[in-house]
């Protein structure tokens, strides 16, 4: 808070308290010359008068305890313009020193865990509902809470087919450390190779990597795997199976990320698509990290997990 800020909130606060109790002080009494506490002439209905008393007492002391109070609360936490309070109270302080003593409580919960595979982790029913609840809080946003992903660029978890390895080592890497794919825009540089048609040309080509059968007697098919060929195959491979080190995705399966109709392969080939699964290991750690790994573990690998989620 500057220093002008610092002066206005003084000031304020100051008039606040000394106007509330000069209010009180010269309402606590009857004064020579004032009117009776009957004498008000506001009569209703014939009976109904309204008078004009002080306060009882016990209340106006309740109200000068109330300021006292505020004084106190001044003077022992911050609330005076800069002034920190005796007390020195932060909110930031109050929250990491909570915060401490919460990890604490949550190192000793996962301290089981510590260093172990994800796929011997799943084996244990209770981190697996652990992992479960982890999952909830921080991945079930893109992934959906059963993990079954969604076609704009969040893989299903629950199937064997993985964009970065399906290994325990490999799914504990794109948790904690994130991935990021980037499939550039291939629509200029195709249009410059085979004219207007070529992007079509190519996904038409693209859709028989998944089924051969729609090659035979496919023009356009066959017009596009050329350009596939001069262009596709650095990252998917000449038989479209793609590369898990690259996160380049099997072309062969009939798993879509970004979904399967014509127009959306379509944009995929010419405007390209960029998916980024942040790093959560600066987030939840190593040991949580691999506990929600074996909650994904056990939601693909059902037979080699506890089976409890």
């Amino acid at each position: 808070m500057t220093t002008g800020w610092s002066i206005y909130v003084i000031v304020l606060v100051t008039f606040n308290i000394v106007g509330v109790a000069a209010l009180l002080m010269w309402t606590a009494k009857r004064r020579p010359g004032d009117p009776k506490p009957t004498d008000t002439s506001h009569i209703w209905d014939g009976d109904v008068t309204e008078y004009n008393k002080p306060l009882p007492r016990w209340w106006m002391i309740l109200f000068w305890m109330t300021i006292i109070f505020g004084v106190g609360y001044l003077v022992w936490y911050p609330g005076f313009g800069n002034f920190k309070g005796v007390s020195k109270w932060t909110s930031a302080a109050e929250h990491d020193q909570q915060k401490k003593l919460d990890d604490a409580k949550i190192d000793k919960a996962f301290a089981p865990y510590k260093g172990m595979s994800i796929d011997q982790i799943a084996k244990d029913p209770t981190a697996v509902k652990m992992g479960r609840a982890i999952f909830a809080n921080n991945c079930a946003t893109c992934h959906g809470s059963s993990g079954k992903g969604a076609t704009n660029g969040y893989p299903n978890l629950t199937d064997n087919i993985w964009k970065w390895g399906g290994k325990p080592e490999d799914i504990l890497t794109s948790i904690q450390h994130g991935r990021e794919g980037l499939m550039t825009p291939w629509g200029t540089v195709l249009t410059g190779m085979g004219g207007p048609s070529a992007v079509d040309a190519v996904a038409a080509y693209v859709r028989t990597l998944s089924n051969p059968e729609l090659l035979k007697n496919n023009y356009m098919a066959s017009q596009g795997k050329a350009m596939y060929e001069g262009v596709c195959v650095a990252c998917h491979g000449k038989e479209g199976k793609g590369n898990q080190a690259i996160g380049a995705p099997d072309l062969t399966d009939h798993d879509w990320l970004y979904g399967d109709s014509t127009a959306a392969i379509r944009e995929t080939i010419q405007n390209g698509r960029h998916g980024i699964m942040p790093p959560h290991l600066p987030l939840l750690g190593d040991t949580r990290t691999r506990v929600v790994g074996a909650y994904v573990w056990s939601i693909s690998h059902p037979t080699e997990s506890s089976g409890a989620h």
